[in-house]
C-alpha cells in the first residue's frame, strides 16, 4: 500500500509555515490524495499529546478511513513500550525505529538484549517493529542484528538513500536487507554542484528524477507482492520562501505518488 509520512509534510508542519499544518490537516490532505495510510514518524508533538488528544487524533485517522503506522527513534525497552501503547490507541500495525536514539547508543550486544526483551510484547500484540536503515550503522550490522533476534515481528525499514552518507551504494543496501524488509521508504536523491565547483549537495529530488534505481528495489523486494507498505517523503530543501516551499512540497509529493501508482 502506498502510503504518506509526516516528512512529505516536513515543511508544512514546521514553524516556518505561515499556518503550520496539524496533524489531523496532515490526515485531511492525504485523504485528499486517495491515499489511505499515513506514517506518523519522528512527529515532536506526538510526545506532549494527553490521552485524550491521542484518542481524539486516531478517531480522526478512523473517520478519514486511514491505517496509521507510528515512527520514533530508539530501541530502549521502555520507548518501544510506550509505542506498542501509542500502536494500540491508533490501530497500528507497524512502528518504525533506529537503533539509536539522540539520548542513546546501545552497543550490538546491548541492541539485541533490549530487543529480545521487548519483541515477545509485539509479537503477542501482532505490531512489527521496522529497523530503518541509516548512515549511523552499517547495513550489514543492522541485518545481522535483525536476522539474529530472529522473529517476523521484527524487520527492516529500507530507505537507501540515508546510506550514502557512509559511503555504501543504494543498490548494495537493497539487495543486503531485501528478505528482511518490513516497511519501504520512498524518496529520490541526487547529488549538485555547489557554487564556486567547491564540492557536491547531496538532498532530495523529484520521484523518477534522481539516483534512486527504485525499478531495482521493486524488483528485489517486492513489497507489494509480499503486503510491504510504501511511504512517501522527501529531503526538501527549502526553496527560499514558505509559499514556494510548500506549493514545491506539495508538489513533490504528488510527482512521488504519481509515480508510485505507475509501477503498479
Amino acid at each position: 500500500m502506498i502510503g504518506l509520512g509526516t516528512y512529505a509534510f516536513f515543511w508544512q508542519h514546521s514553524d516556518r509555515a505561515p499556518e503550520p499544518l496539524s496533524l489531523r490537516g496532515a490526515f485531511e490532505a492525504t485523504r485528499d490524495l486517495d491515499v489511505d495510510l499515513f506514517q506518523i514518524c519522528d512527529y515532536a508533538p506526538l510526545d506532549g499529546m494527553t490521552d485524550a488528544e491521542l484518542r481524539d487524533a486516531a478517531a480522526a485517522a478512523r473517520d478519514l478511513g486511514l491505517a496509521i503506522e507510528l515512527g520514533t527513534k530508539g530501541i530502549e525497552p521502555e520507548r518501544l513500550e510506550r509505542f506498542l501503547r501509542l500502536a494500540e490507541v491508533f490501530d497500528a500495525r507497524l512502528v518504525r525505529s533506529m537503533l539509536y536514539a539522540p539520548d542513546s547508543r546501545p552497543t550490538m550486544r546491548e541492541a539485541e538484549s533490549w530487543l529480545q526483551r521487548t519483541l515477545p510484547a509485539y509479537e503477542t500484540a501482532g505490531v512489527t517493529l521496522a529497523l530503518e536503515t541509516y548512515e549511523q550503522l552499517a547495513t550489514a550490522d543492522l541485518a545481522a542484528l535483525v536476522s539474529s533476534v530472529g522473529t517476523p515481528n521484527l524487520g527492516i525499514c529500507l530507505d537507501p538513500g540515508n546510506v550514502v552518507a557512509r559511503l555504501e551504494r543504494p543498490r548494495e543496501c537493497v539487495a543486503l536487507t531485501a528478505g528482511l524488509v518490513a516497511n519501504v521508504h520512498v524518496k529520490d536523491f541526487a547529488f549538485a554542484r555547489q557554487d564556486g565547483w567547491v564540492g557536491f549537495t547531496y538532498s532530495g529530488a523529484p520521484m523518477g528524477t534522481g539516483l534512486h534505481d527504485y525499478p531495482h528495489l521493486l524488483e528485489t523486494v517486492r513489497p507489494r507482492e509480499r503486503g510491504i507498505n510504501e511511504i512517501v517523503e522527501h529531503w526538501l530543501p527549502w526553496q527560499g520562501a514558505p509559499e514556494t516551499t510548500v506549493r514545491t512540497e506539495r508538489e513533490w509529493t504528488r510527482t512521488t505518488i504519481d509515480y508510485l501508482r505507475s509501477t503498479l
